[in-house]
């Protein structure tokens, strides 16, 4: 038998790192796991994992994203059991009304739900459970962000995804009902049999009802500093993944693209409601700890987009793109500095260039609201 590569080695050692770790999560759980056991069930050593894997919350945050894949239906990188794998879901047919659409979703997110016989550790790991994980201030503050995102991603979902409904923002509707499942998950991990899914299925659905006069009217808009127009050679980097539908993204094409950190998640927003029609958004969450906040983030978008994909058809986001940059390759192509969780930037592209540059708070609506001079030569600037 041929020697195995140095790739194909590293690979074979993470996939029986996952296995290993995975075990040991359903057995003890986050918090009493121990790196030295999973080392021990992997048959490698302690700097064997470590080599793939900086920490136990890594470690987790893997291991989860390997369930989430494998509950959707697409192949882990590192699948260790790939025979495992449930079939793809069929595609979504749109819903017949938003309430209609809203319980079809909750339905999809609380199959998570863990069965009563099933252990307390197994059962966390099911629900994808991130209590006491993320202690820390910065985990908190990214974790918050991405609540946003998340409802965002349903609120356009809801949008759009909906025939026959009166358009309007859903952002806060999405945010309650997010709310309602993030509490039945809490409840079936603290307080497991308690309550029955299809009651909370059903409250969803009446949620369709309220009239929360959801307005999108930012009050800080008016006072953004306008964006720099230019025009520069734009050469995006290649490979990454839109986190949404797990396609290539291709940064080349027209539109906005908007770069955040992990603490700045809630201008994504923006970047959708400013763009201009036709325009394809693409949200790149910079970071530079790809382990732990470049895996949560790939964990709970991946997570949510699951269920959107079971309900919602794709057009519903087909304008927006999501991807992770943990090497600051696409702030370095855009020309921005990077500024760790809390940068947010965005450039506005046009024919293979960069036409508009903004920074800080307001950036994706400056861009996309800068006049846009045709004629500007390769490295002439004009006045925003």
């Amino acid at each position: 038998m041929a020697r195995l590569t140095r790739v194909q080695q590293q690979a074979r050692t993470r996939a029986a790192v996952l296995v290993a770790a995975r075990e040991e999560f359903i057995a003890h759980g986050y918090a009493a796991a121990k790196v030295d056991r999973i080392a021990e069930r992997a048959e490698l050593t302690r700097g064997a994992v470590y080599s793939n894997f900086p920490g136990k919350r890594a470690l987790y945050l893997a291991v989860l994203i390997e369930l989430v894949e494998l509950v959707d239906g697409v192949a882990p990188a590192q699948a260790a059991q790939p025979s495992a794998q449930p079939p793809a879901r069929p595609p979504a047919r749109p819903p017949a009304s938003l309430a209609d659409a809203l319980g079809a979703f909750a339905r999809t997110w609380l199959e998570r739900l863990p069965l009563v016989d099933d252990t307390a550790a197994g059962g966390r790991l099911q629900l994808r459970s991130l209590v006491g994980v993320f202690d820390d201030e910065r985990g908190r503050a990214a974790l918050a962000q991405l609540a946003h995102v998340e409802a965002l991603l349903l609120g356009l979902a809801l949008e759009s995804g909906v025939p026959g409904e009166a358009p309007g923002r859903r952002v806060r509707l999405a945010e309650l009902v997010l709310t309602l499942l993030g509490g039945a998950g809490f409840l079936a991990e603290t307080a497991p049999g308690f309550g029955d899914p299809f009651d909370r299925a059903r409250a969803c659905e009446h949620l369709a009802r309220l009239d929360l006069a959801d307005r999108w009217e930012p009050s800080y808009l008016p006072y953004v500093a306008p964006a720099e127009t230019c025009r520069e050679p734009w050469s995006p980097p290649a490979g990454l993944t839109d986190l949404l539908t797990g396609e290539p993204v291709d940064l080349g094409a027209d539109g906005l693209v908007a770069v955040l950190g992990a603490g700045r998640l809630a201008a994504a927003e923006e970047a959708v409601r400013s763009a201009r029609p036709g325009d394809r958004v693409t949200v790149v969450v910079a970071t530079d700890d790809p382990a732990e906040t470049g895996s949560l983030v790939r964990l709970r978008v991946r997570d949510l987009a699951a269920c959107l994909r079971a309900v919602f058809p794709p057009e519903s986001w087909q304008r927006l793109r999501l991807v992770v940059d943990g090497g600051a390759a696409v702030a370095s192509a855009a020309g921005l500095a990077a500024e760790g969780d809390e940068e947010e930037a965005a450039v506005r592209i046009r024919g293979g260039a960069i036409v508009a540059r903004g920074h800080g708070r307001g950036a994706a609506h400056a861009v996309s609201t800068a006049p846009i001079t045709p004629t500007v030569g390769p490295s002439r600037r004009t006045e925003a």
